[in-house]
C-alpha cells in the first residue's frame, strides 16, 4: 500500500515519519508488522505527535467539520491538544456539544433501523403474516 494509506490507516501524520518509511511502498506483511511491533518512532509518534485531522479531532472531542469550522489547524501535538482541552475556548465547547448532538442522532436512527429490521425480520419469518 501507499505510505499515505499506510500511514492513514496507523493514525499518524505521515511527513513526521522517517523518509524511508515516506518513500517506499507498505507491504501487508509490514504493515501488520508496524501494528503489532512498532518501531520507537511510530510509538513516540503516536505519544507526542504531530497528529493528523482526524486524530485531533478524535482527541478533542468532535468532527473534523468542526475543527475547520473553528479553524483550528489541521496538524496538532499531543501538548496543543492537552492544552486546548485544559483552556476550553469556546468554539471547542460549542463544537463538542454538537458533536454530541450529531452522535446520540446517529445513534437513534442506528437503532431505529435495527428495530425496523428485525420488524421485517419476523414478519418474513413469520410467513408474512401481520401486514
Amino acid at each position: 500500500m501507499k505510505p499515505a494509506t499506510a500511514a492513514r490507516k496507523l493514525g499518524i501524520y505521515l511527513p513526521a515519519t522517517p523518509e524511508a518509511f515516506q518513500a517506499a511502498e507498505v507491504t501487508r506483511a509490514e504493515f501488520l508488522e508496524l501494528q503489532s511491533n512498532p518501531p520507537e518512532w511510530l510509538v513516540a509518534l503516536r505519544k507526542d505527535g504531530p497528529h493528523p485531522r482526524q486524530v485531533v479531532a478524535q482527541k478533542l472531542g468532535i468532527s473534523t467539520s468542526g475543527l475547520a469550522r473553528a479553524g483550528a489547524a489541521d496538524v496538532m501535538t499531543t501538548s496543543e491538544i492537552k492544552s486546548l482541552l485544559e483552556q476550553k475556548p469556546e468554539w471547542l465547547v460549542v463544537e463538542r456539544a454538537t458533536h454530541a448532538v450529531v452522535q446520540d442522532e446517529n445513534s437513534r436512527i442506528k437503532t431505529e433501523r435495527a428495530a425496523k429490521a428485525e420488524q421485517r425480520a419476523t414478519r418474513e419469518s413469520s410467513g408474512g403474516r401481520g401486514r
